[in-house]
């Protein structure tokens, strides 16, 4: 499902046209992008948290010129879904 169906089903939905949907979608990405850049978990209860994860400093390789590079430690942003949300998955 696309961000443009998305926005789409919940117009539908709700009565609320879809410029503001769309508008209300966007904030949403904002906010949340904008709290784990900050270095700040987003939490909803029976859904998921959208986390920021650190990655360690590792040894990689670089096959081409067979050298050895050294990745910096980093941050990466994570979905991790309630377990409520995954046993409805795994039922269907």
């Amino acid at each position: 499902m696309t961000k443009a169906e998305v926005v789409n089903e919940i117009s539908e939905r709700t009565g609320v046209e879809k410029a503001v949907v769309q508008e209300t979608v966007e904030s949403f990405f904002k906010v949340v992008k904008g709290s784990l850049v900050k270095g700040e978990n987003v939490y909803f209860r029976g859904f998921g948290s959208f986390v920021v994860q650190r990655r360690a400093q590792k040894i990689a390789r670089n096959i081409s010129k067979n050298t050895q590079i050294t990745i910096p430690a980093h941050n990466i942003p994570k979905f991790k879904p309630a377990k409520t949300f995954v046993e409805k998955v795994k039922k269907g």
